[in-house]
């Protein structure tokens, strides 16, 4: 069984004891957290697909623990132009151990 759930503006496929990495949550480590924005859970050959969402679906997981992505370097420079610019971005990140899946 698994699930494609919707948090942080991304969407995330995830089946029961996966660890996933979504947008920072403001929870503690060890808090279990729920994602009731579930836009599709498959169990074998049953597909529910949702309009926007499935009803009653929700996706239960733990907070691992809080963190953040290796640096992504930003570049821009135009030629001729004596302008080069450098920057650096470095995303948060909460780590979740899905727990359950709950079809609506």
């Amino acid at each position: 069984m698994y699930a494609v759930f919707k948090s942080g503006g991304k969407q995330l496929r995830a089946r029961e004891g996966d660890k996933v990495r979504v947008e920072k949550i403001e929870a503690e480590t060890g808090a279990n957290v729920e994602f009731d924005q579930v836009l599709m859970v498959a169990d074998g050959a049953d597909v529910t697909v949702g309009r926007p969402v499935v009803a009653g679906a929700k996706v239960v997981g733990e907070v691992i623990a809080q963190g953040r992505e290796r640096k992504v370097r930003v570049l821009k420079f135009k030629r001729r132009k004596h302008h080069m610019k450098r920057q650096g971005h470095r995303q948060w990140f909460t780590e979740v151990r899905i727990t359950g899946i709950q079809a609506g």
